[in-house]
């Protein structure tokens, strides 16, 4: 792949579409009750006070709380066993919520299985084995819209293949003949299929090289400005906070700090904290 010539990964960057961040207050330490108010009419998704965990009496999340306005892009960020992609999971119904409350477009979805939530509009991509490699870019595309048919998934697939031109040029080769970047965008190509109105991204720049992070990014902030909200967890926390209009910093299965994404970025505290010295010379 050539070297990306997208807009600047800075989302404040006059390059880069005109995205305005519902976020101007100061960043703070959060409490699971202010992030749940916080969201008003605008918001697509409300998660509140969420507890859930992979085995009986062990909780991951101790009431974490999220809101994601419509066109929005948030960001997760945090150490190590945070429990970020635990909450995405709670999110897509993967594990059991024991306690709290989420909504989509206001409508109750606490519990609902995957499947469901897919054909409610929220699509979901894993950090791992997230692409059937065996089958062909374009096999897997048709995995991910496999209600649609004739017109319908031609349609869908020339709009998938505009936000990635890669998976027309490649629809014949096997997935799993592809470099890690390319197979994360397959990946994130198929959860686009049924044309969600809002994304999960578990670790989506997790193992690439840095040309293929800066290339994720980039289409991170294409998908989201072609109306689709995204919630992403990432590893790397700082290219995060560049992109992202709002953010939640996890800490031991809890909300830690609050914040616009550059707000964030230029915190002490939370540099201190979870960036690291190398983010405070940068």
């Amino acid at each position: 792949m050539s070297e990306p010539t997208g807009p600047s990964l800075n989302k404040g960057a006059s390059t880069s579409p005109s995205i305005a961040s519902s976020s101007t207050a100061s960043s703070s330490t959060a409490s699971s009750s202010d992030t749940a108010t916080a969201g008003g009419a605008a918001s697509i998704v409300l998660a509140t006070d969420i507890v859930a965990g992979y085995v009986p009496e062990v909780n991951i999340l101790n009431g974490c709380s999220l809101h994601l306005d419509r066109q929005e892009l948030v960001g997760i960020i945090g150490p190590n066993g945070a429990g970020k992609s635990t909450f995405l999971k709670a999110l897509f119904g993967l594990i059991p919520v024991r306690s709290g409350t989420m909504t989509l477009e206001g409508r109750d979805i606490t519990g609902m299985k995957a499947n469901q939530l897919v054909s409610l509009g929220l699509g979901y991509v894993p950090q791992n084995n997230n692409v059937f490699p065996r089958l062909t870019v374009e096999e897997n595309l048709e995995m991910g819209a496999y209600k649609q048919k004739g017109s319908a998934f031609k349609e869908r697939f020339e709009a998938v293949c505009d936000l990635f031109p890669m998976l027309g040029e490649r629809r014949k080769q096997r997935a799993g003949s592809l470099s890690g970047g390319e197979r994360q965008m397959v990946a994130m190509g198929r959860a686009l299929m049924p044309d969600p109105q809002v994304l999960l991204l578990d670790e989506p720049s997790a193992g690439l090289s840095p040309l293929y992070q800066d290339e994720v990014f980039i289409r991170c902030r294409r998908i989201n400005a072609a109306g689709v909200s995204i919630i992403m967890v990432e590893q790397n926390a700082r290219r995060c906070l560049q992109i992202c209009d709002r953010a939640y910093v996890l800490d031991q299965g809890t909300n830690a700090y609050t914040g616009g994404g550059q707000e964030l970025l230029n915190d002490p505290k939370v540099i201190e904290l979870y960036l690291g010295t190398l983010a405070r010379a940068q």
